[in-house]
């Protein structure tokens, strides 16, 4: 069973598949370059390690960022492909057009993402 997307959906899906092309070759080239990184790593003094180390941080960071954005763009498009795409995911309301063409990966409305952000703030 297909579901029939309307025009709007695909403008998303196509936008969303298009950010999932950049983040995984983001991915794959941060991959590279800790690649390179590591196999660089020969003798060095203490500031060398150091500084390789912060580097590989930096690196390690940027990848989970890339690795979770990645995988809420791959939500979002099974959320188009099967109907579920464009309602928040905490009270249900369908999340305005606006705001999925500036984050088509939004699982909230801005209502519940506000509420969200002030209750990991009391913390």
């Amino acid at each position: 069973m297909s579901y029939d997307m309307t025009p709007f959906e695909k403008e998303m899906e196509q936008k969303l598949v298009e950010m999932q092309a950049v983040i995984k070759s983001k991915i794959n080239k941060t991959d590279n370059d800790f690649r390179d990184v590591v196999g660089a790593m020969g003798i060095k003094d203490s500031i060398d390690l150091a500084t390789d180390d912060m580097a590989t941080k930096k690196m390690e960071a940027v990848s989970q960022i890339d690795a979770n954005r990645l995988k809420a763009v791959e939500q979002a498009l099974s959320r188009v492909r099967n109907g579920k795409y464009g309602y928040c995911a905490k009270c249900g309301k369908k999340i305005p057009e606006e705001r999925l063409r500036a984050v088509p990966y939004a699982l909230l409305c801005m209502s519940c993402k506000t509420e969200d952000e002030r209750n990991k703030n009391r913390r």
